[in-house]
This record gives C-alpha cells, sequence and structure tokens, in this order.
C-alpha cells in the first residue's frame, strides 16, 4: 500500500506554503535537491519535514527523563509554546525506503521494499525494528496525493489505477519514520524513511483495505506527532495513526503512471475527463486550448489558477470512435485487390485521378532521355507521345549483354588454334 505519489512542484513554493499554513520551515534543501515528478517511487529522493534534532538523539535514560517532563509541559499552555519556540523545524532531503541505523552494507532493492511502509499496528507494542525511530525519529512526507491501484476482472488481473488527494487540492503531508544510516567503511550518512499506513477510511475501501495516515497542517494530531521531546511512545500518538476523516476526491488516472520513470502531470487528471490528453475526444482539438494545463494547479499553486476536476463515469463511449472507410460490397477482397493493382477497381473521393497514380510507379528513362512506365509484372504501356511500347528495363540489359557478347566472339579466336601454329 502506498507505493507510489506525486511531488511535481519545486521546494521554494511547499516551503512557502508551509509557512502559510502555520508550519515553521527554518530550513530547506534547493529545487534541484528533491526529485520534481509526478510518479515518485521507491528510491527516490523526497521532501520530509521533521524537527532539527541529533541523527541519533539521546542516550535512553535521559530520552525517558525528557519525555515524562514534557508531558506534564503540554498540560500547561505557557510552557508548550515555550518548547515550540526552541524547537527548529526543516524540509530535509531523504531517500524512500528506510534503512535502520545498524545496518552494516547496504541492503539490495528487494530489503528496501519492504520498508517503504510501517504498518500503524506494528507499532503499539515495543519492539521490533520501528522502537528507536516510533521515539524520536518521527516525521511528515510531503507530496501533492497517492497512487493506488484497483484490481479488477477475473483473478484481479487488471489493476487500474487511482488518484487520491485532498479535496481542497492542497499539499498532503503523510505520516512517517525516518533514520539515518552509515555504511562501514563510508564516510557518508544516508537518511531515509517510510510512511505510516492504517485501515482505510469509508471513502477509500473500495480501493484497497488501507492507506497512508493524512496529518491536516497545522493541527493539534501534526504538532503532538513532530514534537521532539515526547520521547515515550504512548497511547496518545498511537491514536494519532488512524484513518483520515477529512474530504478526499479520488478517480481513476492514466495507467501510464504504471511504469517507473514515465512522468507527466496529466496522471494527476482523471482518465475520462475533457481535459485529459488521452482522451481521443480531445485529440483533434486545439492545442492551444489545453496548453498550459499542468499539475501545478492540483496542489492549489499561484502559478496557475486551480480548477475542478471532477470525474464522469461513461463520458466516452464507443459511439464516439472514427468510422471505416466503408467499402464496394459487390466486389470481393481478392477482387478488389486485382482490379487496383490494375487501376480498375473503384477509387474513393480522395484518391488521386488513375494517371497520377500510374506515374508514380516504376519511372525508367530510354536512350533519348524521355519519361516511360512500366506497369507491375512487366506489361507494356502505351507512350502517349510517340505511340509506341516502352521495353522493360530487365529485358533491355539482357539484349545488351547478348549483343555485346556476339561482338567480342567476332573478333577472336578458340585457344586450341593459337597452338596450332
Amino acid at each position: 500500500m502506498c507505493g507510489r505519489y506525486s511531488l511535481g512542484v519545486r521546494m521554494v513554493f511547499v516551503r512557502r506554503r508551509m509557512q502559510e499554513q502555520g508550519m515553521p520551515v527554518d530550513e530547506a534543501p534547493e529545487d534541484d535537491e528533491i526529485r520534481e515528478t509526478y510518479n515518485f517511487a521507491p528510491g527516490y529522493y523526497g521532501a520530509v519535514y521533521r524537527a532539527d534534532t541529533p541523527d541519533h538523539g539521546h542516550d535512553e535514560q535521559s530520552q525517558n527523563g525528557e519525555g515524562e517532563s514534557t508531558t506534564e509541559a503540554h498540560q500547561d499552555n505557557t510552557t508548550t509554546t515555550t518548547t515550540t519556540e526552541k524547537t527548529k523545524y526543516k524540509i530535509q532531503k531523504m531517500r524512500w525506503g528506510l534503512i535502520p541505523f545498524w545496518t552494516k552494507r547496504q541492503p539490495d532493492y528487494g530489503s528496501m521494499m519492504r520498508t517503504i511502509n510501517c504498518r500503524a499496528d506494528s507499532l503499539a507494542e515495543n519492539k521490533g525494528m520501528w522502537t528507536s525511530m516510533k521515539r524520536k525519529k518521527r516525521c511528515v512526507v510531503i507530496c501533492q496525493g497517492f497512487y493506488e491501484w484497483l484490481k479488477k476482472g477475473p483473478g484481479g488481473k487488471e489493476r487500474v489505477p487511482h488518484y487520491t488527494r485532498r479535496k481542497d487540492e492542497g499539499l498532503m503531508y503523510l505520516a512517517g519514520l525516518w533514520d539515518c544510516v552509515q555504511y562501514e567503511g563510508s564516510d557518508e550518512k544516508l537518511y531515509t524513511y517510510a510512511i505510516i499506513t492504517t485501515d482505510s477510511n469509508p471513502y477509500l475501501k473500495f480501493l484497497h483495505d488501507r492507506m497512508p495516515v493524512i496529518l491536516d497542517p497545522g493541527s493539534d494530531q501534526m504538532r503532538k506527532w513532530l514534537d521532539p521531546h515526547r520521547t515515550t511512545w504512548t497511547k496518545e500518538l498511537q491514536s494519532i495513526l488512524k484513518p483520515y476523516t477529512g474530504e478526499l476526491e479520488c478517480y481513476p488516472v492514466s495507467k501510464e503512471v504504471g511504469k517507473v520513470g514515465n512522468d507527466s502531470p496529466d496522471f494527476l487528471v482523471p482518465v475520462n475527463s475533457k481535459e485529459n490528453k488521452s482522451n481521443i475526444a480531445n485529440f483533434f482539438a486545439n492545442a492551444s486550448a489545453k496548453k498550459g494545463m499542468t499539475a501545478t494547479k492540483e496542489v492549489g499553486g499561484e502559478e496557475v489558477k486551480s480548477e475542478s476536476r471532477e470525474t464522469v463515469d461513461g463520458e466516452w463511449t464507443e459511439d464516439n470512435a472514427p468510422k471505416p472507410i466503408p467499402q464496394d460490397d459487390e466486389l470481393s477482397s481478392k477482387d478488389l485487390k486485382r482490379k487496383l493493382s490494375t487501376g480498375e477497381g473503384p477509387r474513393h473521393e480522395s484518391s488521386p485521378p488513375a494517371t497520377k497514380r500510374q506515374k508514380s510507379l516504376s519511372p525508367i528513362k530510354d536512350a533519348d532521355k524521355e519519361q516511360k512506365h512500366v506497369l507491375p509484372g512487366n506489361r507494356k504501356m502505351r507512350d502517349a507521345t510517340r505511340n509506341k511500347t516502352s521495353t522493360s528495363p530487365t529485358k533491355s540489359k539482357s539484349r545488351a549483354k547478348q549483343a555485346a557478347a556476339t561482338t567480342a566472339n567476332k573478333g577472336s579466336k578458340r585457344i586450341t588454334d593459337f597452338f596450332k601454329k
């Protein structure tokens, strides 16, 4: 679940938008550091929002002590405000597919794929690989929306991609966990992350039984989730990982999104929408009318005006498909092919006249450099200027060779005559 999402906007826009939503951003990567794509896949470097804390945190005792005092402080609004002001938050470049800090060597791709998601129910108990991360390395993954494939047909062989986004078309924030690893013999640090999933809400039950945990920007749940002073896992933190109750919009999109590497703003457009370029009804539409339709407006960006795109079922039917050109019912396919090859068959109104069609067959030139033509099968045709028939180029060459051989034989003698002398 949640193996592909969209992030087709620049970091300068993301930072400005988050600050407008009351989320402080003290540090952010440059635009070219984050993969800007409408088809974000595991292994790509994405944008992660978190508190600016040390990579490995403090020892366990100091964490628990700090967590307890902070929990009491959170009951006092004044103390909470003071603590929040001391904490800095940043957007950081990280790779999708969490690798724990204790890993010695780089894992293969299959191992990384197993940690792109973390089930919320696996965090309920204080055991397993996620224990240290859920206490001190919680984060939010920034995106526009996520993809999920609906299984249809016998045995679920047909998979139809669906795109889910916020109803207000704003940025989507997914609860996640992060970690930092440094392999043996390497001086570089690698930051990675995983997206937490939970049970699907009633709206998305038809699509899949699980969905990512979505947090509203500037909400109390997001503030608690990102608070670095909460280093003890509590039922309150666990309760945040629940199905989303806000308004979402989900619709089928182009199957081209299924291939990693494909990238297009059309992936965010309903597949049966008039704005989708893959809709054959719009194939002959004026290209300028569709110019500038990018997914930036899908996020409510300032670059392009936002526009509502509702999914309409049954908009495309086979009745709108181009009709085949009618053929002459009196002619069989075999007779029609034969007559067309000889220039006798019927022609469509848009076809060129028979004379022009014949001229394009096989042009050659004779000794007088006059244009002549040969039909298929070496058939002769009349010369309109001299009332003579043209000769096949193959036969002309054969006759020329015979004449040259005859001439050569007249001036030569047999080799036996040479020794008689």
